[in-house]
């Protein structure tokens, strides 16, 4: 038996007024993957046309903790009682129509999506694995998703299909979020500085710091020549500062630096005192 599922956080991104239907879907754990990508993405209202076998292990299984979407799924027997309600039908399908329909790209259906969801109910259909949706079926819908894979192997299993769906649904429901682009959940974090970082940046004096010890230790360890030193500490200071160093990672270097000194002094002493003895061996 599955095992009951944390359920989604609060309702769901869209409280259920979009629903994802799924019609006569033959393999049972698709139907489970497609749970897993609904929940991923916030989304929770699954409704079933007619599926091969339902519910089973199988779908459970490949659910993988999304088991709350497949409890509160709605099996029917026909599309049309699955859109019933419905204030707009988008179906996926490829291009190639004898009739042109209205098409719309993924970013362009979910943002159609969430608009009409605030009048009604919203269907996202997707078909069959091995044919999809029939010309009927398309006929049920206002727009056609196109997703626009590599046209010399375009075929998407079911999951991933809808993956692509609600992910761009969760896409457009975050920007609209307060602060829009600039959301925590969209804002990118890239270097010290950024919200979320957990250093502050290195300032100049300690990068400069950092640039002296670094030369001295490649003249101690005779790396570098100082008389001579060609674009070695140019081409270095580029590649560090095109890091963009936080305080920490300064002082590891440093550390690191410090040691370097020390081992290399230590080899040295050793060095000499080895030469000492060598000659006091030869005078006796």
């Amino acid at each position: 038996m599955h095992k009951p599922a944390k359920p989604l956080e609060g309702p769901d991104t869209y409280n259920d007024q979009i629903r994802i239907v799924l019609v006569e879907t033959s393999h049972s754990g698709n139907i489970g993957a497609v749970a897993r990508a609904m929940k991923n993405m916030g989304l929770g209202n699954l409704w079933l046309v007619n599926p091969v076998s339902f519910p089973d292990e199988a779908s459970y299984a490949r659910a993988a903790g999304a088991s709350d979407i497949l409890d509160k799924a709605t099996v029917v027997s026909t599309l049309d009682e699955a859109i019933a309600d419905c204030v707009c039908v988008m179906g996926t399908s490829a291009r190639g129509r004898k009739v042109p329909w209205p098409v719309i790209a993924p970013p362009d259906a979910a943002a159609k999506a969430s608009q009409q969801s605030e009048a009604g109910q919203v269907a996202l259909v997707f078909g069959r694995e091995n044919h999809g949706l029939s010309n009927e079926e398309l006929q049920r819908c206002h727009f056609h998703i196109h997703i626009p894979s590599n046209p010399d192997y375009s075929s998407l299993n079911l999951a991933m299909a809808v993956q692509v769906m609600c992910y761009e649904l969760r896409m457009h429901y975050l920007k609209g979020l307060e602060g829009g682009d600039g959301s925590p959940y969209l804002k990118p974090m890239m270097a010290p500085g950024d919200e979320g970082w957990d250093v502050p940046p290195a300032p100049v004096r300690d990068v400069e710091g950092f640039f002296s010890h670094l030369e001295q230790v490649l003249v101690d360890v005779d790396f570098h020549r100082r008389d001579n030193p060609r674009q070695l500490m140019t081409r270095l200071r580029r590649l560090f500062q095109r890091a963009g160093l936080d305080q920490m990672e300064i002082n590891i270097l440093r550390g690191i630096l410090t040691a370097v000194q020390k081992s290399a002094g230590a080899a040295e002493t050793a060095k000499n005192t080895s030469k000492a003895g060598s000659t006091a061996g030869e005078q006796e």
